[in-house]
């Protein structure tokens, strides 16, 4: 009896995490890079894990910044035949959290009225507070 209680209790919490509900998780894409098809590859595995119920986070820093730009184009890439700048749009209708982060703009020529609707800037002590969280995986690029 106390081999078998001990063997449930051991499984118990493997089987509870198991069995964790996606929307319980988070995805946090830190995105720096300038090069289009690294920009593609994060915002086509971001739209995948928000398509799987994955709440998603992007924080657009350094290069990265320009897909927030209203004015700023990306290139599509098959067998999409989509853009960076359009999944990112499509993340954003899905209800993902985008903000350039907090020096990007004071070190630039742009302003927030530059930032594509729907895109914020990041706050650097809740940012950090929001990677610290356990329910949140941290993909950067």
């Amino acid at each position: 009896m106390k081999l078998t209680t001990l063997i449930l209790l051991l499984i118990m919490p493997a089987t509870l995490l198991s069995n964790t509900d996606s929307s319980d998780k988070e995805l946090f894409v830190a995105l720096t890079s300038a090069d289009a098809e690294t920009q593609m590859m994060a915002m086509v595995l971001a739209t995948q894990s928000i398509n799987q119920g994955v709440q998603v986070r992007v924080l657009l820093c350094s290069d990265a910044g320009e897909l927030a730009i209203k004015e700023s184009e990306s290139p599509t890439f098959k067998p999409a035949d989509r853009s960076p700048k359009q999944l990112l749009n499509g993340l954003i209708d899905q209800g993902a959290r985008v903000e350039v982060c907090g020096i990007f703009l004071p070190n630039r020529e742009y302003t927030e009225n530059n930032l594509m609707d729907n895109i914020g800037v990041a706050s650097p002590p809740e940012v950090a507070t929001h990677m610290n969280r356990e329910s949140v995986k941290l993909f950067t690029f």
